[in-house]
């Protein structure tokens, strides 16, 4: 089966789709598959594209096994709402003339909405090639700005709701996360027989439970402090404002230390406010190395994943899975009913709170700070959860019996022997 996956961001990248996305690709073609990633240059860390790669236009390489297109990205430096819609629609248009024009061949079109306009890139290069066209909900686009705030234009809402529409209505077949997805799109009209529940997995083999003691807590101070953290974006969507009144709350408490690990929209405001605060208990750090994930969440006591007022019913990051299989406890601010309440009550492998209530996420932490016993079985339900559910392995092959059930094994055996890839 010949695959191909348009995605904006993909792996020497850090962004959290890209990196499961890459999984996904190298787990289809260990099958035997062909896989073709249409992406950019990476440039997702500070919104500017690395010097090695500046003044690029496009460039083709093979990557573990995984056939990679890399095309120019508009990315300035500053990540404004309207630098980053230039980013999206930049990216689609290239990405689509790519695929459009390219004289290969494809039996499915894979396409991820970590970027909200990808899925009409996936189903204009499906047309065009005569190809399934599969749509992948990571996120519940647009109702994840809007609940942050983001997106407030009325006239906004309407266009990017009728686009998300024709996205369901054109896709031969949509994956969702999680069961409350499923039922989201439900709600919209979109037919039960063309859902799939397909949750994200973790690399429980990279990431697993290692020492608190170790190279990068050492070599960054963190080994002899209960350390919290926040890894990942630093986005609208976060409640980041409520983990710095949390650290105000605890500063008594002077071994204990937040740590906010990545870069985002967010992080200047983040900044100026601990300034403010005067927080000599909170530290901020850039993106990580992905080879230095398994230390960094090693390194941490607790880590947390706070959602703002009702952001968290239509997002559940892959990072929930990546704490579970650290072995570590997790703190989570999450509507209630939301799928990440469920994933952490089911698993027990964490406190789910209120979002926006510092003082009852202050609570949380000085529960775990004070009963390790109860801090280290909350990991190990966690890590054993992460194995029993959403292992790389189980998720990878339901992706490739999916695929090869939408493709029809007829078609996919006469395409891969006429049709190699050029």
């Amino acid at each position: 089966m010949r695959i191909l996956l348009p995605i904006l961001q993909f792996p020497p990248d850090v962004n959290a789709t890209g990196l499961l996305m890459a999984g996904l690709c190298e787990g289809l073609a260990a099958y035997g598959h062909e896989v073709r990633v249409i992406t950019t240059f990476p440039h997702y860390e500070n919104f500017k594209t690395w010097d090695e790669y500046r003044g690029r236009l496009f460039e083709h390489s093979r990557q573990n096994g995984i056939d990679v297109i890399r095309l120019y990205a508009y990315a300035p430096g500053k990540k404004s709402m309207r630098n980053r819609l230039l980013n999206y629609l930049a990216f689609n248009a290239f990405a689509t003339g790519t695929g459009v024009f390219s004289r290969a061949r494809w039996d499915v079109i894979l396409c991820p909405n970590g970027s909200f306009f990808t899925g009409v890139t996936g189903w204009l290069i499906g047309k065009a090639k005569d190809a399934p066209f599969v749509y992948n909900v990571q996120d519940l686009y647009p109702e994840v700005p809007i609940r942050a705030g983001q997106l407030c234009n009325p006239y906004a809402v309407a266009t990017l709701r009728g686009i998300e529409r024709f996205m369901y209505r054109k896709a031969a077949h949509i994956t969702v996360i999680s069961s409350l997805f499923r039922d989201n799109l439900l709600s919209k009209g979109v037919p039960a027989e063309k859902i799939s529940v397909m949750p994200n997995f973790v690399d429980t083999e990279f990431i697993r439970p290692l020492p608190k003691v170790n190279r990068f807590s050492e070599q960054h101070g963190l080994a002899d402090k209960f350390v919290v953290t926040h890894a990942g974006n630093l986005g609208y969507v976060y409640d980041l404002e409520t983990l710095l009144d949390a650290a105000s709350l605890l500063s008594p408490q002077k071994d204990i230390l937040f740590l906010i690990v990545g870069n985002g929209v967010a992080k200047p405001e983040l900044e100026e406010r601990a300034r403010e605060l005067r927080l000599g208990n909170v530290r901020f750090m850039p993106f990580q190395p992905h080879e230095s994930l398994p230390w960094l969440r090693a390194s941490s006591d607790i880590q947390v994943s706070l959602y703002k007022k009702g952001a968290a019913g239509y997002s559940l990051p892959s990072k929930i899975y990546e704490i579970m299989a650290s072995g570590r406890p997790l703190i989570a601010s999450c509507d209630d009913k939301s799928e990440i309440q469920r994933v952490v009550e089911a698993s027990q492998c964490g406190i789910c709170i209120s979002p926006e209530d510092s003082a009852q996420l202050a609570e949380g932490i000085l529960t775990l700070y004070r009963n390790r016993l109860l801090s280290d079985a909350m990991g190990q339900r966690g890590r054993r959860y992460a194995e029993e559910n959403h292992s790389k392995q189980a998720v990878v092959g339901r992706y490739h019996d999916l695929l090869q059930r939408i493709c029809g094994s007829t078609r996919i055996s006469g395409a891969l022997a006429s049709h190699p890839i050029q």
